[in-house]
């Protein structure tokens, strides 16, 4: 098995966990009794929580020789902390153990993505090839529980995120290529390791660029937790919901694997890339807002390949071009952990009180988000092409 096949089995496994996380535990955390700003709070906990975790962790997984090493560990965090949320009756106890099993899993996606693009340069292949199988194992996972739902009841959605945790965990361990975190295999002190960190804080213009990301990314927090309460409030089923996020992840799959290689050929830059992402996602949460129909929620789910896949693509070369190479791991850590994490799990917490008062209209907050975002990328596209020469592509 080569090594593009072996990082996208890791994706796909990686992606068919999230992919029923994402769309459906909020209904599965409904039907233990918790109420909308309970389910904010607990799903806004862990991406808060990265403030802390994210850098730990970046640092921890770091000592290691092969990279592979820490990412077999936090699967296997993330199989036991979803499992014992599973387990347990208290909401208290279930939020710690689903803060353990999101903080893991949240902690892997940048390490796997650091792996792959060095694999990806090394054997000479674009990183968006196995990740696009990320995406559709994404819309797998989207479309098989919207069916088993149909026929199951919410206890399926935790079955399935258990036992998809746990196959993450084998394949991180006997699958991954076993690449070095170093070149020279040497690693760095937890000393140096921290220190790449304070240099990746004190650089303005990567930490507003990563900010920037992160507000369109954050843009989507209330997407993520409410869309399915909305649309079974408005009489969509749950195998319906499956298909719309399946659409939508169906559009990053496209981008991922038709548009992102003819940008790249017609010279696209990362920059621009972002921006267009972050217009599109203004354009979806407005129109959102106003609770539209199965007929025009197709075309806003469509959005969704500019409004993610656009804009992760391109903060990935961002921020893999600003840092020096032996910050890798930390600068994607860190950006994963600013935008997927503090800055969504903020929205996400708001989210929680905005649906318990505005309902759909909470969509609105979000859109202003995105546009804060918006002029924040093209703030730092104006100063890296007035000051920053060695970015090959500032467009």
């Amino acid at each position: 098995m080569n090594s593009a096949a072996r990082v996208s089995l890791q994706y796909a496994l990686l992606f068919g966990t999230t992919g029923v996380v994402m769309p459906f535990a909020a209904l599965w955390l409904a039907s233990t009794g918790m109420i909308g700003a309970q389910i904010g709070l607990l799903l806004a906990l862990p991406m808060v929580g990265r403030l802390a975790t994210g850098p730990l962790l970046a640092v921890w997984a770091d000592g290691f020789k092969h990279r592979k090493t820490a990412i077999a560990l936090l699967g296997l965090a993330m199989a036991a902390g979803y499992g014992g949320a599973a387990l347990v009756d208290s909401t208290l106890l279930r939020g710690a153990f689903w803060f353990i099993g999101a903080t893991a899993c949240a902690a892997i996606i940048p390490l796997v993505d650091v792996l792959t693009l060095r694999v990806a340069k090394r054997d000479g292949y674009p990183f968006s090839l196995p990740r696009g199988f990320g995406s559709l194992a994404f819309v797998m996972a989207n479309v098989g529980m919207g069916a088993l739902l149909t026929q199951w009841s919410e206890q399926a959605v935790i079955v399935w995120i258990v036992a998809a945790s746990t196959l993450c965990t084998m394949v991180s361990l006997l699958v991954l290529p076993a690449l070095p975190v170093t070149e020279d295999g040497l690693t760095q002190s937890g000393r140096e390791r921290f220190r790449g960190l304070g240099r990746l804080l004190k650089n303005r213009t990567f930490m507003a660029a990563v900010l920037g990301v992160g507000a369109i990314q954050a843009a989507h927090g209330f997407y993520y937790s409410f869309s399915a309460i909305l649309w079974k409030q408005q009489g969509i089923p749950e195998s319906t919901t499956g298909l719309l996020w399946a659409f939508a992840v169906a559009g990053e799959i496209v981008f991922m694997w038709l548009i992102d290689p003819w940008r790249r050929k017609i010279g696209i830059g990362p920059f621009t890339l972002v921006i267009i992402g972050g217009m599109a996602a203004v354009a979806r949460w407005l129109f959102m807002a106003g609770e539209p129909s199965v007929g025009w929620l197709l075309p806003l789910q469509a959005l969704h390949a500019f409004t993610f896949a656009a804009v992760y693509l391109g903060s990935v070369e961002i921020v893999d071009t600003l840092s020096p190479r032996q910050d890798h791991t930390s600068s994607q850590t860190l950006a994963s952990m600013l935008s997927s994490g503090l800055m969504t799990g903020l929205a996400t917490a708001a989210s929680g009180p905005i649906f318990d008062r505005w309902g759909g209209a909470g969509y609105l907050p979000m859109a202003g988000l995105a546009v804060v975002g918006v002029f924040a990328v093209m703030a730092v596209r104006a100063e890296v092409r007035r000051g920053l020469p060695q970015i090959a592509e500032p467009a």
